[in-house]
């Protein structure tokens, strides 16, 4: 619940509007498990609450991890659906990928969430969820909304959970610390632009609306040339980026064609590009290139002014690619019905 909605909830119960900050304080900073622990209401207040309420955290309920540090969190929602999480540490850096989703409407080929289907859209605490019980929590240093779903088909959820990560009386990041990908849901790109700072992250995986659509259909509804069009006419010059996600897929994406298409589609916006290599996926027609392709591909496109890196592979032992380990459990859950 974001501040409003709890100051809500004390005057439903004839709490002070103080309480509501005293709530938040408990739930976000000293992240209580449940409500008769915040000593600094009233037995009466804690008894009312309890009788309406609870905190909501819940555990997951499998772990897998890598040989590399990365860990793959898999979590039953209310819904009894299931979603993913994937903890990366780096150094220093310790990253969250979240998913706002139960499956995904978008149909990637090239992901193993979009072939389960939209299953369910997940509450702001359930997003939420995914940070408060975590059991590397304190380590985290940024969060990335890149897991299971498309954030802005369920724009409401993730504004509000944005909200409480980044709100003084909440956790109180900095929204630098914070990354939303989309496909590029243009209805709800302005919207999100206007309404909250965090860094944006577009996947564009190819330049050509031709045979982007052949891998994302998402590009019949919402082009990327409309996309792009959007984010021109914000200022990234300040501490807020925009990135492109680019899944390179050998011999299907990663041509001289594509670097000088790429170029032209992105001539006059402050971005950058971060080059992905393939997770393979059961029964996919796609391959990932070798590192030498991948360093030329990289080189390429910084030749054109392109801000291009390359990013790590993580996980690959433990099915860290998106949707795979939910996809397994689903599988399991099939079997024993």
């Amino acid at each position: 619940m974001t501040l409003a909605r709890l100051q809500q909830v004390a005057a439903e119960l004839g709490l002070p509007r103080f309480a509501a900050g005293q709530i938040a304080a408990w739930l976000y900073k000293k992240g209580v498990r449940d409500i008769a622990s915040m000593t600094n209401l009233s037995l009466a207040a804690r008894a009312a609450l309890s009788e309406r309420y609870e905190v909501g955290l819940a555990a997951p309920v499998m772990l897998g991890e890598s040989k590399d540090g990365t860990k793959k969190y898999l979590y039953r929602t209310d819904a009894g659906h299931y979603v993913e999480s994937a903890y990366i540490p780096d150094g220093d850096r310790a990253t969250l990928c979240v998913s706002s989703q139960a499956g995904c409407r978008m149909g990637c080929r090239f992901c193993a969430t979009g072939r389960q289907g939209l299953r369910g859209s997940l509450t702001a605490g359930e997003i939420l969820n995914q940070i408060a019980s975590l059991p590397e929590r304190d380590r985290l240093t940024n969060v990335v909304y890149m897991g299971m779903g498309e954030p802005l088909d369920n724009l409401d959820e993730v504004l509000r959970s944005l909200e409480v990560l980044t709100s003084d009386w909440g956790y109180g990041w900095s929204p630098t610390r914070i990354t939303v990908s989309t496909v590029g849901v243009v209805p709800s790109l302005r919207r999100f632009l206007e309404e909250s700072k965090v860094h944006l992250a577009v996947s564009l995986h190819n330049p050509f609306p031709e045979q982007r659509v052949e891998i994302m259909p998402a590009e019949k509804g919402f082009p990327i040339r409309e996309v792009i069009a959007l984010l021109k006419q914000y200022d990234f010059g300040g501490q807020r980026r925009v990135s492109f996600e680019y899944i390179v897929m050998a011999g299907l994406n990663d041509s001289p064609a594509h670097v000088k298409e790429l170029a032209r589609l992105l001539d006059g916006l402050k971005c950058r590009i971060n080059l992905i290599r393939f997770h393979k996926i059961p029964d996919s027609p796609y391959f990932s290139p070798d590192d030498r392709h991948m360093e030329a591909f990289r080189d390429a496109l910084s030749r054109k002014g392109i801000i291009t890196t390359i990013r790590a592979s993580r996980g690959e032992d433990i099915q860290a690619a998106c949707g795979l380990l939910s996809t397994k459990a689903l599988e399991e859950a099939r079997e024993q019905a």
